[in-house]
């Protein structure tokens, strides 16, 4: 239980920097000695620590950057990695955005070395909205 106490930690610590718009906390938090990469809602994903860095720092300094609160977070944990799924959403409204935030411990601390917020889409009604229509090949979701 412990570990994941260090996680929540960990992960409110990311959503306050975010909201503080503290670029020197954010930036402590992710992973050093581990690979990292992004994934903002809409874009390609982003790899390697300085690139992710100067995308976190362009979206605070931006002067009509979101603000976002974290809900519904629900923490799994396996060995040294940890993740996070939680919905990001304006302060005082509803999540909009499901995020993952993977985790990774690095000299006992748990820093932040995924990151993956995107649209949230609508609530599936029966199973045929869930599953893939498969008739134009396995994976086919058209």
């Amino acid at each position: 239980m412990a570990a994941e106490d260090d996680i929540r930690a960990a992960n409110l610590a990311f959503y306050r920097a975010f909201a503080a718009r503290d670029f020197d906390s954010l930036s402590r938090l992710w992973a050093q000695d581990n690979p990292v990469s992004c994934v903002h809602p809409g874009m390609a994903p982003i790899d390697g620590r300085e690139a992710v860095l100067r995308s976190w720092k362009g979206l605070l300094e931006h002067p009509r950057g979101p603000a976002l609160t974290c809900a519904d977070v629900v923490i799994r944990c396996a060995g040294e990695f940890a993740w996070v799924t939680c919905l990001e959403g304006k302060p005082g409204g509803s999540g909009k955005l499901l995020a993952t935030n993977i985790y990774v411990r690095e000299n006992g601390e748990w820093r932040i070395c995924h990151h993956h917020s995107g649209a949230l889409a609508p609530v599936a009604t029966d199973e045929s909205q869930v599953l893939p229509d498969t008739s134009k090949g396995p994976w086919s979701l058209n």
